[in-house]
């Protein structure tokens, strides 16, 4: 449950910065953006997969990249689904799903696969010498 959570709050974090640096993307209240997070979870697991397998000849002929215009398609979807997340074009949509991936992969770096936060540690113990 608290990865979950954890990934809930991941997802708002990305799309509260995607909206505050592109313009043309507009979260109208934090209600709706825990919204909007949680809904932009949901499609990122059931219905992202199969786009994403159904686009692969299109995603190998342009190296991955044609997986950020997936994306952006997600992030329009759930602007159709909240009221209160007003995306404005596709090209707001495609830099808003860029700042979404961005971050969310950032993010991703300290948090395991179970949920948990993942610490780095040194291997550098008495001076380096071992």
């Amino acid at each position: 449950m608290f990865g979950f959570l954890l990934r809930w709050s991941m997802n708002l974090l990305s799309l509260v910065i995607a909206a505050s640096l592109i313009k043309g993307i507009r979260i109208e209240s934090m209600a709706m953006g825990i919204l909007a997070a949680g809904i932009l979870s949901v499609v990122n697991a059931v219905i992202r997969p199969l786009v994403l397998i159904l686009t692969l000849p299109i995603n190998l002929l342009t190296l991955g990249l044609f997986t950020l215009v997936i994306n952006a398609f997600m992030l329009s979807i759930v602007a159709d689904i909240v009221p209160g997340l007003v995306i404005e074009s596709f090209r707001a949509a495609f830099w808003g799903a860029f700042v979404i991936s961005a971050v969310s992969w950032l993010l991703n770096i300290f948090v395991g696969g179970n949920g948990r936060f993942v610490f780095i540690k040194s291997s550098h113990r008495n001076g380096g010498k071992q």
